[in-house]
């Protein structure tokens, strides 16, 4: 939902209620927010760093871990899935989660993404600890980007972590903005 601020996402989950996006930070801004919010598990994605945005914020809010905005062109390109893995595909209203399995059924690797017209949106890609640097990163973004150009996106959108970013920077993807997460607890 679109706010005076940025935008509002009613995540619905008890420790991650409700999470406020907003692209333009200033003082007077994240002061009147973090005095209207009263709901524990309520999140603040701001588009600055964590050194700008921790003054602003008063007691009871913490700061995540930092995270980086980061878009990049959308292309459809063959995919190898390497050896040992079967990829597995589905969507569900809207959103397709794309997951690498391995021979006995567990999940390697996966990541899921949404379109928004021209852009798309990338969230929770992962590859657990014991598969990592095999490409399958890699495999998980590249099965959809494609998804997403087949319904008409061409640039997608994500928030990265640290251990992340390398790997959608070797995939042409560009550096927007660093993110702070702050959260009422």
């Amino acid at each position: 939902m679109t706010e005076p601020w940025g935008l509002r996402v009613d995540v619905g989950l008890p420790d991650h209620v409700v999470r406020h996006v907003v692209p333009a930070p200033t003082p007077a801004l994240v002061q009147r927010l973090t005095s209207m919010i009263t709901v524990p598990g309520t999140w603040l994605k701001l588009c600055a760093p964590a050194e700008l945005i921790a003054p602003w914020l008063p007691s009871g809010w913490t700061i995540d871990p930092p995270e980086y905005l980061m878009t990049g062109p959308l292309t459809a390109e063959p995919v190898a899935v390497p050896d040992g893995y079967t990829l597995a595909v589905t969507t569900r209203s809207g959103v397709t989660a794309a997951r690498l399995l391995t021979a006995a059924g567990e999940i390697a690797a996966r990541g899921q993404i949404a379109n928004a017209g021209w852009a798309a949106v990338v969230d929770q890609v992962e590859t657990a600890v014991a598969h990592r640097r095999r490409g399958l990163g890699s495999v998980v973004m590249r099965t959809l980007a494609a998804t997403a150009v087949s319904r008409g996106a061409t640039t997608g959108v994500l928030l990265a972590t640290p251990e992340g970013r390398s790997l959608y920077e070797s995939l042409g993807w560009r550096l927007c903005s660093p993110m702070t997460a702050a959260v009422l607890r």
